[in-house]
């Protein structure tokens, strides 16, 4: 694929600037070891597995796929079609070693590659391929290495063995289901049981689900896959929990699922205990369950209730060491905490992530100020004042084990990650190292709080720009729930930059909706997605423009993609007096065709809210349409299905409305490298066209 832009190709090569750099980290149960996959380079793509030893500072490799199957690397392509769907849910692009699991000494770690199993010892570097009875996925070691659980042909198989330990009753077994995937932060199906005697274990039975179907019409000999898709007000797929002994004992845990039918998480808490959170469809009330596993039976340990939804925060519910039960507690203001019901003091703060615990308090990913910006914090449970162990703008993440930290810290100035051996800011460290290429723009979007609603907006200028020289306006957004695009985050800005450098002046809003600046703010969709977007959107560009009288409101572009792709859309056939032309990736254009986890859980069901799934449908719009459009759409999305954009586009036709569509045949809802960067050469040549 050829890419005559210097910039983008080079963004292709490294894969958007992320091969080479360290990621999926594991710190062993004593803070000694550190494993990760990393690639050997800034435009290699194959991730290997390396071990960091924390006591002498020493970094070897332990697998590397070339060795171990010379010339498969674990491209898509390659992989069997419910791990590219999983990575498709979890948006992994990596090659090589995609994922792994270890033991909690990180002296055996698994992975798959291609579909077979591999079992290294990590000590000595050794790599054993394990028999399979079928392609492998997800696998999972028991405590000790010696054995392995992982999923063959929707059955849970423990090696050595190649019987399948699930029964044959035509369920999938072992896996997770796409809204959990997808919507609720859970991608696992099995979990082993402390001392490696039997396996928690979903039962999903999707036979009630619609089937979606994807041809590729470049390939019309092969024949269509499909799959189970939860649509917006139908049925879900029935979820179950199982523990199955390797004994042959089998025991099914018991919860209202008709009232409450997400298993939103699942673990062991003890040979003796499992807990599990689940919640009802609208995600209104969420329960964290002790089970039984010798009977069945669950009791309630806590409850959360909101009367819009109760957005996940990642790391609650769960149970300290000592008993006590750790939620989280929100206000209209912030996302707070509460140990057994009582909120801890965490005033000032907006906590995004539970990350572990440290010296005795809970680490804490937080906001503090400018959503722009995340901090780490220790928070006391016993209420001393949280502790800052990050200082500076930027986006710093945190994960520790025993007496060891890893900080990563990104900023305008790049990306530091430092292994700290004491768990403190100031004591001794290791440097880990990142082989990714060097970010080509250093840039420095210029943000700020503007209207009344304080919206996080950034506005990036060209390098070569000459105040007073009027730019045409592109507006580069997303706004829907879940994603924060207005962050303190070096490589977000890069494509930024270059649009910059292509004459734009380049904003990005964070319009009502997202997350991060406060519950009412991330609430203000409730029951209807459309509007507060579009009117914060229109009132940040208004209100940037008095500051930066450069900004040519004459003349705005809007992209974007999956939810952006929905509002670029939207924004030219609604709001044609401000938005003069758009490229839409993507779109979700009528979300009674999405899922029933995240569309359910803003607009409720379909049947109770016919009014406000109307008004966010773009399909009765077309009539409307004056302005350009461009439509873009893989046609092997399986997130927001083709049909999406085709149903538009037929709507439009029919209603004799002028726009234009990209198809992309393979190409899913993640366009891979190469791909993307030609997209972007095409959107950049019709919003030339369209500005003028």
């Amino acid at each position: 694929m050829t890419i005559t832009d210097a910039f983008l190709a080079l963004s292709a090569r490294t894969g958007r600037f992320t091969f080479g750099a360290p990621r999926a980290y594991t710190l062993a149960e004593d803070g000694t070891r550190l494993l990760l996959l990393r690639s050997s380079g800034p435009e290699d793509p194959v991730d290997r597995l390396h071990l960091l030893d924390t006591a002498t500072g020493e970094e070897r490799t332990v697998a590397d796929p070339a060795a171990l199957l010379p010339g498969r690397t674990g491209r898509r392509d390659d992989l069997p079609v419910v791990e590219r769907r999983l990575r498709e849910r979890t948006r992994l692009v990596a090659a090589g070693i995609g994922t792994y699991a270890a033991t909690a000494d990180l002296s055996v770690a698994v992975f798959t590659l291609d579909g077979r199993l591999f079992r290294t010892d990590t000590a000595d570097g050794t790599s054993d391929e394990l028999p399979v009875a079928g392609p492998a996925f997800d696998p999972r070691p028991d405590a000790t290495g010696q054995r392995v659980a992982y999923v063959a042909d929707d059955a849970l198989y423990v090696t050595p063995g190649l019987e399948p330990l699930s029964p044959a009753d035509g369920a999938r077994w072992g896996v997770a289901e796409f809204a959990a995937a997808e919507e609720l932060g859970r991608a696992r199906g099995h979990w082993w049981r402390p001392d490696g005697g039997a396996l928690l274990t979903a039962r999903v039975d999707e036979s009630a689900l619609p089937r979606r179907h994807f041809a590729d019409p470049a390939r019309p000999a092969e024949a269509p896959e499909d799959f189970a898709y939860p649509q917006a007000g139908g049925p879900n797929a029935d979820v179950q929990l199982w523990v199955l002994g390797l004994d042959g004992g089998r025991v099914r845990l018991h919860w209202d699922a008709d009232t409450h039918p997400y298993l939103c998480a699942a673990s062991w808490a003890s040979d003796h205990e499992v807990l599990l959170t689940v919640a009802d469809r609208l995600q209104q009330n969420v329960l964290l369950l002790g089970a039984d596993p010798a009977t069945g039976e669950t009791r309630e340990l806590s409850r959360t209730t909101d009367e819009f939804w109760v957005d996940d925060l990642p790391g609650t519910p769960d149970r300290l060491p000592d008993g006590r039960l750790l939620t989280v507690h929100d206000t209209p203001q912030a996302r707070g905490l509460a140990l057994d019901g009582e909120p801890l003091d965490t005033t000032g703060l907006q906590i995004r992530r539970v990350v572990g615990r440290l010296r005795g308090r809970l680490l804490c990913e937080t906001g503090q100020g400018d959503p722009a910006d995340q901090y780490v914090h220790l928070i006391d449970p016993d209420g001393g004042a949280p502790e800052l162990l990050t200082a500076g703008p930027g986006v710093h993440s945190a994960l520790a084990a025993a007496g060891t930290l890893l900080l990563t810290s990104a900023s305008a100035d790049g990306i530091r990650r430092r292994v700290l051996l004491d768990g403190l800011p100031d004591g001794r460290e290791l440097p880990l190292a990142d082989l990714s290429a060097t970010l080509p723009y250093p840039v420095r979007p210029r943000l700020a709080r503007v209207t009344e609603r304080g919206l996080p907006t950034a506005v990036v200028h060209p390098r070569d720009h000459v105040p007073g020289r009027r730019l045409p306006v592109l507006l580069d957004v997303y706004g829907g729930p879940g994603y924060q695009a207005v962050a303190n985050e070096p490589r977000r800005w890069q494509l930024r930059q270059w649009w910059a450098d292509q004459g734009f002046a380049v904003v990005t809003t964070d319009n009502r909706g997202t997350p991060f600046v406060s519950p009412d703010f991330t609430r203000a969709i409730f029951r209807r997605f459309s509007q507060a977007a579009l009117d914060d959107q229109v009132d940040a560009l208004r209100a940037l423009a008095a500051h930066h009288p450069d900004l040519d409101l004459g003349r705005v572009g809007v992209r974007g993609w999956s939810y952006g792709g929905y509002f670029a859309a939207l924004a030219v056939l609604r709001r044609p007096d401000v938005f003069h032309a758009a490229c839409a990736g993507a779109p979700p254009t009528d979300f009674r065709q999405y899922d029933t986890a995240y569309t359910e859980r803003y607009l409720g069901l379909p049947q109770d809210n016919p009014e406000g799934y109307a008004d966010d449908c773009l399909l009765t719009d077309a009539p409307g349409l004056t302005r350009p459009l461009l439509l873009i759409h893989g046609l092997a999305d399986d997130n927001v299905h083709p049909s999406h954009t085709l149903l538009l586009s037929q709507a439009l036709t029919r209603a004799g409305r002028a726009h234009a569509v990209l198809p992309l045949p393979g190409v899913t809802h993640m366009t891979p490298d190469g791909t993307n960067e030609q997209l972007t050469l095409a959107e950049l040549a019709f919003l030339r066209a369209s500005l003028g």
